[in-house]
């Protein structure tokens, strides 16, 4: 039950959570704090945008690393063309979300397992072209590299984190939403209801490429070098899906809390095991997907509040 002119508890979590991340540089000047802060949100924004279309929508893609690299290639060459960086950062995400509805048009006419093997393929023709055009690593001017800091980039990610979270928010209760929802669950009944199954889709893909652009470009930005062909790598489409599952597949907060968990874990495994580590990761990821198959988010409400309904997700009512 809610009181009313109370501030609902998520709500203010969630502003608590936004001060503590904007307050972070102004507590702390230990870089490598940071930069595993910067880590923890930029893979947010990324699992969040590909939530937004495999989580919201149903549909697996499997080509999310090209969004992310056409992002982080059209930033990085506009920024060190001369372009401020949000002037290039707009750039490389208007890029992604153009890539998005060309490739989403004909892409969504395909069903199933043949949607996610086409969409991987045009990621991975993107990688090798990307390859031989651009062999060399790129590495910032000397100027640049002399004014070179942490802060800026970090409050980028904070951006892209909190903005991507807000969409899967809104995507959640909004009309647009249901209709997503419906087309998840029965493309055929929601088609015969009168929902638009391909204009959802489409559009869920144009959000969900465009949002993958703009942390590609917080990661070009970031990095001192760059290898062209690196940013079009599978890793980029495989860790956002991992961390998905790991939080919480079509759930708001699934995408932080996986992406905590997947840093951490990560860190620690690389310290304590070595080069098997992604081996280990690999057979724990299994264990907790068994175990918690609702994810991270679902296993902590279980444990803080047994019997209590789910967050609102597309598809369900808000709150009362």
């Amino acid at each position: 039950m809610t009181v009313r002119g109370a501030v609902p508890l998520g709500a203010l979590s969630a502003a608590c959570g936004v001060a503590a991340a904007v307050l972070l540089p102004v507590l702390t000047t230990n870089q490598a704090l940071l930069s595993w802060a910067f880590l923890v949100l930029l893979y947010t924004a990324l699992a969040q945008s590909w939530n937004l279309l495999g989580g919201f929508g149903g549909q697996v893609n499997l080509g999310h690393a090209a969004f992310f690299g056409l992002g982080a290639l059209a930033t990085r060459m506009l920024w060190l063309g001369g372009a401020p960086v949000i002037l290039a950062l707009a750039a490389g995400t208007g890029a992604a979300t153009a890539a998005g509805i060309v490739i989403g048009a004909p892409s969504l006419r395909l069903r199933g397992p043949y949607f996610a093997i086409g969409t991987l393929a045009i990621a991975e023709i993107l990688r090798i072209t990307t390859g031989n055009v651009l062999p060399d690593v790129s590495s910032l001017p000397a100027g640049d590299l002399a004014r070179y800091a942490l802060a800026p980039r970090y409050y980028l990610a904070v951006f892209a984190a909190v903005t991507i979270t807000s969409a899967a928010w809104w995507l959640a209760r909004s009309r647009f939403g249901h209709g997503l929802a419906a087309v998840r669950e029965d493309e055929a009944a929601a088609e015969a209801i009168g929902v638009g199954a391909f204009r959802h889709k489409l559009g869920a893909f144009a959000l969900s490429s465009g949002f993958a652009g703009m942390t590609g470009g917080i990661f070009a930005y970031y990095h001192v070098s760059f290898y062209p062909a690196f940013v079009f790598s599978p890793v980029w489409t495989f860790d956002p899906l991992v961390i998905v599952y790991l939080g919480g597949v079509g759930t708001v907060w699934g995408p932080l809390a996986g992406a905590a968990f997947f840093v951490v874990l990560q860190e620690v495994l690389s310290l304590q095991v070595g080069e098997p580590h992604l081996l280990v990761f690999g057979l724990l990821f299994l264990v907790v997907v068994i175990a918690a198959p609702g994810g991270l988010v679902e296993a902590l409400r279980a444990l803080c509040r047994p019997g209590a309904r789910r967050p609102a997700e597309v598809g369900s009512p808000p709150p009362a």
